[in-house]
């Protein structure tokens, strides 16, 4: 019995009105919140990110391109806190957002010294 299912239908969020909203903001944070059942698995990426990554991204920087000692406290201080976001369970809005802040920091740093 194949076509047998055991989920009852979920009337409750069904809306009638046309309530779309058009904000990239909105946009964003309701694909972070469609992620939530993933949240293990944003971790990791998360994690292999930070460590594969941008964790090599202060030796060149410091070794090749003469950049401060700051570059290295800012990166492991981002490779912390997403540790402690993930580990310590953080949302998946924060934990997207640290990601994402990671990337963006990196990006600037890579070309503040590089470029």
């Amino acid at each position: 019995m194949a076509t047998l299912t055991n989920n009852s239908a979920n009337w409750n969020n069904v809306t009638l009105t046309n309530n779309i909203n058009h904000s990239v903001l909105a946009n964003l944070t309701a694909w972070a919140d469609r992620q939530a059942p993933n949240r293990t698995l944003w971790f990791m990426v998360s994690l292999i990110a930070q460590g594969v990554l941008f964790l090599p991204i202060p030796a060149v920087l410091l070794f090749y391109f003469n950049a401060p000692l700051a570059v290295l406290a800012v990166t492991l201080g981002l490779f912390f806190s997403n540790i402690i976001a993930g580990m310590g369970g953080a949302g998946i809005r924060v934990m997207l957002g640290f990601l994402a802040l990671s990337v963006f920091v990196h990006l600037l740093m890579i070309m503040a010294f590089i470029i």
